[in-house]
């Protein structure tokens, strides 16, 4: 069977932080309040999720704690992000141009998020990116997410690949700990809002650009 690269997509192919802050804040504004979340400086809590955003921002209003009312607000943020969910994302350079170059040179590629299906579906359809990639497995796509290993053996599955021959690029410890769970070898960017976080991760390679990525896979992979 060929080999797979298994991409993360927050912080790893697209930053979406932008998107996914404006959906935190305008639950915000529903409330009444002022924006809570700031683009720059929280875009490392965007990208662990919605629930993390709300967490932040609740906190800000001296209502930390609260997990009934971060529950509460969960649906309207996804609702707001997908309103409006590819107004700020972009890709990271050269993501795109080195998912073609893989491609072309035989390998499968694929999507496993930790993002809903649906958000994740949409997203790619309207970044008109979706059939750059073999499949595309989310956060509830499975009855488990990463980082339980099923999520990347299933995105492997269906790209067409051999799970036990795939490679994880990703962001941060989860999408780490996915792939020593899976066995496979974990590449982690360093450029996301995390980046200064996953040398101490130590794993099997960093990824500085884009550019870098068949010559690690390479080395990586054998």
């Amino acid at each position: 069977m060929v080999q797979t690269v298994i991409f993360d997509l927050d912080g790893t192919l697209a930053d979406t932080s932008g998107d996914l802050i404006a959906a935190a804040n305008a639950c915000f504004r529903s409330m009444g309040e002022v924006d809570q979340l700031h683009q720059e400086r929280d875009a490392r809590a965007a990208l662990r999720g919605g629930r993390a955003m709300l967490t932040l921002g609740f906190e800000r209003l001296g209502r930390g704690g609260d997990t009934a009312l971060v529950d509460s607000f969960y649906k309207p943020l996804l609702d707001h992000y997908e309103t409006a969910i590819d107004t700020h994302t972009r890709f990271y350079p050269g993501a795109l141009e080195t998912a073609a170059l893989l491609r072309a040179e035989g390998w499968k590629l694929a999507v496993c998020t930790n993002k809903p299906e649906y958000l994740a579906h949409l997203l790619l359809t309207r970044m008109g990116v979706l059939d750059a990639f073999d499949a595309l497995v989310g956060a509830d796509t499975l009855p488990v997410r990463k980082p339980d290993p099923e999520p990347l053996r299933e995105a492997a599955r269906r790209a067409g690949g051999d799970p036990a021959r795939a490679v994880m690029v990703g962001d941060t410890l989860t999408d780490h700990a996915t792939a020593r769970a899976a066995g496979v070898p974990s590449i982690l960017v360093n450029f996301g809002p995390g980046g200064e976080d996953v040398a101490a991760l130590e794993p099997d390679a960093i990824l500085g650009s884009y550019e870098e990525l068949p010559a690690i896979l390479r080395r990586v992979v054998g």
